[in-house]
């Protein structure tokens, strides 16, 4: 067991005859109990500062500890959030190249429906173009003739020509 500043205060020399001075060794002890005391309350003092630094300590080491795993909590966060932005940008330009490639088939198939039409226009066109030529020569014909009897006969010919061509624009269901 350690000594104590009372221990040593307290302590009793016997004395014998050709003995140490008793003040001298007062005085003396008395210095190591000063001494002492303060060894004691720097040892406690210390104790104390290192109790309070260990504590310390323990909160940065737990604060850190903490900012570990938020910055891991983070990290995967952003990762996760990064993953789900590049997944919906792939979603969104599957989408618009769908969206595209619809539009794309939708103006094509307009597009050979309207040189059907086209082409179906020009026949038509032309048709209409030969039957009014053959109509004017007929006329043409008819008047450079001197006869009657022709133009009752190409008259005959011209309106059968002309219902042809009524009939033949009815039944296209087009007008000109």
């Amino acid at each position: 067991m350690a000594l104590t500043p009372l221990d040593i205060h307290n302590k009793e020399f016997s004395r014998r005859l050709r003995g140490y001075d008793e003040d001298e060794v007062n005085e003396f002890l008395d210095q190591v109990i000063k001494d002492y005391e303060s060894v004691i309350r720097e040892n406690k003092d210390l104790l104390h500062r290192m109790a309070s630094m260990e504590e310390r300590l323990n909160h940065f080491m737990n604060l850190e500890e903490t900012l570990s795993k938020t910055i891991i909590v983070a990290q995967e966060a952003a990762d996760e959030v990064r993953g789900n932005a590049k997944k919906e940008a792939q979603l969104v330009v599957k989408e618009a190249e769908k969206n595209a490639d619809r539009i794309i088939n939708e103006a094509l198939v307009k597009s050979r429906k309207v040189a059907v039409e086209m082409e179906e226009l020009k026949k038509q066109a032309s048709i209409y173009r030969t039957r009014f030529r053959t109509l004017i020569e007929a006329q043409m014909d008819l008047l450079s003739q001197d006869g009657w009897d022709a133009l009752d006969r190409q008259s005959r010919e011209l309106d059968r020509e002309m219902e042809q061509a009524l009939a033949d624009r009815r039944a296209g269901g087009e007008s000109y």
